[in-house]
C-alpha cells in the first residue's frame, strides 16, 4: 500500500489532477462495509498533511466504525456537471481504493482540531487511484495501481 507521497512519486501528474479536484470539491463520498459485508456510503471530508491523506469522523459515526472492524474502502470525487453542448469541459471525476489505517496517537488528533472529543482519524494507503473524463467523443480513465503504475484506457 502507498501513502500519498508514494503515490505522488510514482504518477505526478495523475496526482496532480487528483489533488486539485480534492482540493476544490470538499465533499466526497466514502464507500465502506457493514459487518454483513454489504457496503455503506457515507460523506467526508478529506485532508492532506506530511504527505499523507487523512479521513477524520465523529465519534462513534458508523463508517469509523465500519473502518475500525474492516479498513478497506473507497473515496469518489465528483465534479461540477459539464456544459451539455461540451462534454468535454467536464473536469471528471475521481475515485481512491485502499484501506484506512486508523491513528489513536492523541497529540496527532488534536492537530487536526476535528469537532467534538473522542473523534476518529485515520490514514489512508492507496491501492488505486482513477481519474475518468471526456475527451471528444471518448471518455479516458487513467487509473494507478500499485505496482503496476499509470495506465490509460480510451472508450468511445
Amino acid at each position: 500500500m502507498a501513502s500519498w507521497q508514494e503515490f505522488e512519486r510514482q504518477a505526478p501528474e495523475l496526482a496532480k489532477v487528483i489533488r486539485a479536484l480534492m482540493d476544490t470539491y470538499q465533499h466526497k463520498v466514502l464507500a465502506t462495509l457493514r459487518k454483513d459485508g454489504s457496503p455503506r456510503v457515507s460523506g467526508t471530508e478529506a485532508d492532506f498533511r506530511h504527505g499523507e491523506l487523512w479521513l477524520g469522523s465523529m465519534r462513534g459515526a458508523v463508517k469509523a466504525l465500519d473502518l475500525r472492524r474492516d479498513p478497506r474502502m473507497a473515496l469518489h470525487v465528483t465534479s461540477a456537471s459539464p456544459d451539455p453542448s461540451d462534454p468535454s469541459s467536464w473536469e471528471g471525476d475521481a475515485k481512491l481504493a485502499g484501506r484506512a489505517v486508523e491513528v489513536t496517537d492523541e497529540e496527532v488528533i488534536a492537530s487536526f482540531e476535528l469537532p467534538g472529543t473522542g473523534s476518529h482519524l485515520f490514514r489512508v494507503e492507496l491501492t488505486e487511484v482513477v481519474w475518468t473524463r471526456v475527451e471528444g467523443d471518448d471518455l479516458v480513465i487513467d487509473s494507478w495501481r500499485e505496482g503496476v503504475g499509470v495506465r490509460r484506457l480510451r472508450r468511445k
